[in-house]
C-alpha cells in the first residue's frame, strides 16, 4: 500500500467516525444531550486530544529527525568520495584503475537508491563489490617515493570510512514509525470527531468542515510515512550531492 493510499484510508476513517456522531446524534435520547453529559464528553475529549497531540508530535519528530540524519549521512558519504577521488588523483596516473572503478562506484549507487523503478537497494551485494575492488586497486599500488606512499594510506583510509558509511546508511533502514502507534493514534482522532459529530448541527457546513479536517489528519500521515522513507516518495531525499560527486569525478 502507498503512503498516499494510507492517508486516504485515515482522512476516510476520521470522517465517517465524525459522520457516525452526527447520525448518533439523530437518534440520542434527550436525556442524553443533558448539560452536565455534554460537559463529561468534553473533558473527556480533551483529554484524548491532548494525548493525540503529543503523539502526534513525536511521531513528526521522529519521522524529521530520521530523515535529516539520512541527508546529513548522504552528504557525508558524497564529501568521502571527493576527497578520494581527489586523494587518487594526487597519486598520478598510477591511480587511473581505482579512480575508474570509483566512479563506477558512485553510478551504481545513484541508481541503487534513486532508481524510479521499485525500491531502493542500498545493500546491492554487486555494489558493495565495487567499493571492495577499489580497495583492492588501491592496495596494488606501488608507490615511488614518500609522498605516494603517504597518499595510498590516505585513501585506503578513505576507503575504510566509505565502507561503514555505506553500513550505516543500510543499518539505517527500515520504519522508525511503529504502525501500532500510528493505528492507536488514528482511533484517538476518530473518537475526538465521533464526540463532535455528537455536538454538532446538521448542516453542510459542519460536514465540510469534518471533510478538511480529516482530509488535514491524512494528510499529517502522509508527510509522517513520506519523512520516514528518505530515498522514496514524494520528499525522498535530493540526489544532487551524490551527481555533484560523480561530476567531480569525471573531470
Amino acid at each position: 500500500m502507498s503512503h498516499f493510499d494510507a492517508s486516504l484510508i485515515v482522512a476516510a476513517c476520521v470522517f465517517l467516525a465524525a459522520c457516525i456522531g452526527l447520525m448518533v446524534h439523530r437518534v440520542q435520547p434527550e436525556s442524553h444531550r443533558t448539560k452536565e453529559t455534554l460537559d463529561v464528553v468534553r473533558l473527556g475529549t480533551g483529554m484524548v486530544s491532548v494525548l493525540a497531540s503529543l503523539v502526534l508530535g513525536l511521531l513528526i519528530a521522529t519521522a524529521k529527525s530520521s530523515s535529516d540524519t539520512t541527508d546529513h549521512d548522504v552528504r557525508g558519504f558524497a564529501a568521502e568520495l571527493i576527497l578520494l577521488n581527489e586523494t587518487l588523483r594526487d597519486y598520478g596516473d598510477a591511480a587511473a584503475k581505482p579512480r575508474d572503478l570509483l566512479r563506477q562506484f558512485t553510478t551504481q549507487t545513484l541508481r541503487d537508491l534513486w532508481s524510479n523503478e521499485g525500491a531502493p537497494q542500498i545493500d546491492n551485494p554487486r555494489t558493495a563489490e565495487l567499493l571492495e575492488h577499489v580497495r583492492e586497486a588501491i592496495r596494488a599500488l606501488e608507490p615511488v617515493d614518500g609522498g605516494q606512499r603517504w597518499l595510498q594510506d590516505q585513501a585506503l583510509q578513505i576507503n575504510v570510512s566509505l565502507i561503514r558509511q555505506r553500513w550505516q546508511l543500510i543499518e539505517r533502514q527500515g520504519s522508525n514509525i511503529r504502525l501500532v502507534v500510528v493505528g492507536i493514534l488514528v482511533f484517538w482522532v476518530a473518537a475526538i470527531f465521533a464526540s463532535f459529530g455528537l455536538n454538532a448541527p446538521r448542516n453542510a457546513t459542519v460536514v465540510v468542515a469534518f471533510l478538511v479536517c480529516a482530509l488535514s489528519i491524512g494528510g499529517a500521515v502522509f508527510l509522517i510515512l513520506e519523512m520516514d522513507s528518505p530515498f522514496q516518495g514524494v520528499l525522498r531525499l535530493s540526489k544532487q550531492p551524490m551527481t555533484n560527486a560523480l561530476a567531480h569525478m569525471q573531470l
